[in-house]
């Protein structure tokens, strides 16, 4: 461990001590006299509280629910800390609220629960009232996949960040790539490592699985490699994950089988989201000319961009911010539930996530190698996103109008 990164986390130990916590409520209204305390509590309330049961969908337009949203995690998948629980995703969860409120003015507040358990969703469900939308966050797979299905139907925004966020920036920062080296997107072969949450939802969108096509364009094809190697339609025990089943039936449509190593060779893009260490130069030397590296694995990369450069990479991302081209799901989820509160959505909808990665791309005009993405706290993203959701969501049937 280096000294600076001893110093960082002694100096987040202090300013967490110092500040017990991130975030705290703060009134928005008066409180000073006996009037104001009628008009914010009893018995005025009261009239607030039978138009909302005249017409549940007023509050939206009298409670804090218009612009709140809750953090939802188990904390079984927390960075790369891995299972460690409710208590001690906290700090992570009051950090992503921070970020809500500091890059698009959201309400957030962390609901930690301390282990996953068989009522979760029904959980999840019954705090809904409250809040305009629910961020899932660190929550291993396939857990999160089951629980973010189980929660469509709710009647507001449900995300899991991890996948979405991460999909939706990955698209943006493909689109820009694309523009730098003259490759058309509808001709890249990708090699995806990792089939966890991130990884799925990589797939997902840069294959169009279950997205319309007329919203969605797909790249030629994708390769998708786990702790096992390739992942391919009869490799042994692939059915007991119906996750990597679908995997395997719209991907790696030659077939191939193999390890990363065997993978890589001739592929133009490699999307990592999986443990540091794991791409050789010699790897990046057997893709095909210009080869694109997102190595996102935190905070140690797959490979880390200097390495990738000398082996003959064209653009490489990471996820941090010490390095060119950092691919942080920070870039799109402030602007996706800024678009969604902003019109009361119901859902997030595929089209929403699609005219978010368009937007962030689209953000950057003139892309180069060592900027193919805004700066994460480039305030101005989360306008141009959310503008751009709060249409998607508009034109596929989402938006809430309230009277």
């Amino acid at each position: 461990m280096s000294t600076e990164k001893k110093d960082i986390y002694r100096e987040s130990l202090e300013l967490h001590e110092e500040f017990r916590g991130k975030i705290e409520v703060h009134s928005k209204v008066s409180l000073a006299t006996r009037h104001d305390l009628s008009l914010a509590y009893t018995p005025g309330v009261a009239q607030v509280c039978r138009e909302i049961h005249r017409d549940k969908n007023l509050a939206y337009k009298y409670t804090l629910k218009a612009n709140t949203i809750a953090i939802v995690s188990d904390g079984s998948r927390v960075l790369s800390l891995g299972n460690i629980g409710g208590y001690a995703a906290i700090p992570v969860m009051e950090g992503k609220a921070l970020l809500f409120k500091q890059l698009a003015d959201i309400d957030a507040f962390p609901i930690c629960f301390e282990s996953y358990h068989t009522e979760f969703a029904d959980d999840v469900k019954n705090i809904a009232p409250v809040f305009g939308g629910i961020a899932l966050e660190d929550i291993a797979a396939p857990k999160c996949f089951e629980l973010e299905e189980s929660l469509q139907g709710i009647g507001i925004p449900v995300m899991h960040d991890d996948q979405h966020g991460t999909a939706v920036v990955v698209l943006a920062a493909l689109l820009n790539a694309c523009r730098v080296t003259k490759k058309r997107f509808e001709d890249l072969n990708i090699v995806v490592i990792g089939a966890g949450a991130a990884g799925f939802a990589i797939t997902r969108m840069l294959r169009c699985i279950g997205y319309d096509p007329n919203i969605c364009s797909s790249v030629n094809d994708i390769i998708v490699c786990d702790r096992k190697g390739i992942i391919h339609r009869h490799r042994e025990g692939l059915y007991a994950n119906k996750y990597k089943f679908i995997i395997a039936e719209v991907t790696n449509k030659h077939r191939r089988t193999g390890t990363l190593e065997d993978a890589m060779r001739d592929a133009d893009v490699c999307i990592g989201v999986s443990v540091p260490g794991i791409i050789t130069p010699a790897m990046v030397r057997s893709m095909s000319k210009d080869p694109v590296i997102f190595a996102l694995a935190h905070p140690m990369p797959e490979i880390f961009p200097q390495d990738a450069l000398e082996a003959g990479a064209a653009i490489v991302g990471t996820g941090r911010s010490d390095y060119p081209n950092q691919i942080n799901y920070a870039l799109a989820f402030p602007g996706i539930f800024r678009g969604a509160l902003d019109v009361c959505a119901t859902r997030i909808s595929d089209e929403m996530k699609v005219a978010a990665a368009h937007a962030l791309a689209g953000y950057v005009k003139r892309p180069r190698r060592d900027r193919i993405l805004p700066a994460v706290l480039d305030r101005d993203v989360v306008k141009t996103v959310a503008h751009a959701v709060s249409k998607a969501a508009v034109a596929s049937g989402c938006a809430r109008i309230i009277e």
